[in-house]
């Protein structure tokens, strides 16, 4: 008989998103006609900078040439892309991240699942509450976790509450867990770290043995200098940690996917026997056997972020999406919201009327206002009673969806 992977049967109904899919194409089946703006998932509208598609384009002329033509690629990335994101992205911020470390991938979302390959079934892991649903569910999909209870909330997984009740401060375990993801600037609440905070955090790493699963897809849209853009800018984060960062949402790569995850080699963990075991060489063996590199055109994409055009174009891009931010902010709070985020982020975190729950606001958007985003309680338990709203969209879209959302609540 052939079996399954019955952990797979533990899943919730629907991913998030596809839930949200299916709703609109229920009432959209029914409104045809319906002007829908969705402010929902967090994909970029705007095109790629002309940096990366003129790279690109030359790049797809480099394939044309038999002298220039490139196969296969190293699984790793390209070391000429490695070295510009070591030095712009690391050591311009002082930390000493070297290119051996960086593993070029294709997409932040696939490694913060990926990741899980080598670590074993029996580690404890902590998560914040409202959460990415990635970190959750692929961990169900690997076993790591036990059955949802009636709150959507795994057994076998250490829930942090962030919300506007803690001011949206991931508190620190009392007990020991063995794997913490991390993601700041948050999503989907829009909420940051400080360096003190973020110390506090590696510091209790090392005193535990934990790894720190650190997601930092958004830290292009960081704009205040005392807030850190990488976990290795802590002290004694590169013997407790794992960075993974993405050019989706800085430079439009949604649809070209281009990301990288960082794995410093003196990072170690202990196996069973007691032998001290290296995760980068772990990890490497990975990607190896799993993964055979992301393009060569689209690495040379993503090698122009770190021109100077490139680096001035992605200031335009991140900028025009935090004004996005901005204007959602103020209009929802002109009309009594309670807004959280949106400032070093592009994701705002709305407190829904009294009355109505995630699901209940998304339909009465919908419904009312032709608008879509993304119910809190499917980001998790704590998540309940919030709404996402996304700043990736036309400024003509959030100014249009702003106004029908304003007169429907005013």
């Amino acid at each position: 008989m052939v079996r399954i992977n019955e952990n797979y049967l533990k899943l919730k109904a629907g991913y998030l998103f596809p839930e949200i899919a299916r709703r609109v194409n229920g009432f959209l089946a029914e409104n045809p006609n319906a002007p829908i703006i969705k402010l929902g998932i967090g994909d970029v509208t705007e095109p790629l900078p002309a940096a990366c598609r003129e790279a690109m384009a030359k790049a797809i002329d480099d394939m044309g040439d038999r002298a220039n033509f490139k196969g296969y690629g190293p699984e790793q990335g390209y070391a000429w892309l490695r070295e510009k994101i070591a030095v712009h992205d690391f050591q311009a911020r002082g930390c000493d991240i070297d290119a051996s470390e960086i593993f070029v991938s294709d997409g932040a979302k696939c490694d913060t699942g990926n990741i899980l390959d080598i670590f074993g079934k029996d580690n404890t892991i902590a998560v914040t509450d409202p959460v990415y649903p990635v970190y959750v569910d692929t961990n169900v999909m690997a076993g790591h976790t036990g059955e949802a209870d009636e709150s959507g909330k795994y057994g076998g997984l250490t829930y942090i509450p962030i919300t506007a009740d803690n001011d949206f401060v991931a508190q620190i375990p009392t007990e020991k867990v063995d794997l913490i993801y991390l993601c700041f600037p948050n999503n989907p609440t829009g909420a940051t770290a400080t360096k003190e905070q973020l110390q506090a955090w590696v510091d209790y790493a090392k005193a535990n043995g934990s790894i720190i699963f650190f997601d930092a897809a958004y830290e292009a849209f960081i704009t205040d200098e005392s807030l850190p853009h990488s976990i290795y800018e802590l002290e004694g984060a590169k013997d407790c940690a794992i960075e993974f960062r993405s050019f989706s949402k800085n430079a439009g790569f949604t649809g070209t996917r281009c990301a990288f995850t960082v794995v410093p080699k003196n990072l170690t963990v202990t196996a069973s026997n007691g032998q001290a075991v290296q995760l980068w060489s772990l990890w490497n063996r990975r990607q190896s056997t799993k993964f055979n590199g992301v393009s060569y055109i689209v690495q040379r994409g993503a090698e122009a972020v770190y021109s100077e055009a490139g680096q001035a174009q992605i200031k335009t891009l991140i900028d025009f999406y935090l004004e996005n931010a901005a204007i959602i902010r103020r209009e929802l709070q002109a009309v009594g919201f309670d807004v959280y985020g949106g400032v070093n982020a592009p994701y705002v975190w709305v407190k829904t009327p009294a009355g109505l729950s995630s699901w209940d606001f998304f339909d009465k958007l919908l419904i009312n206002c032709n608008v879509v985003g993304t119910p809190g309680s499917g980001f998790g338990a704590a998540g309940e009673g919030y709404f996402r709203i996304s700043a990736f969209n036309s400024r003509e879209n959030v100014l249009e969806a702003m106004k029908r959302i304003t007169t429907t609540f005013q």
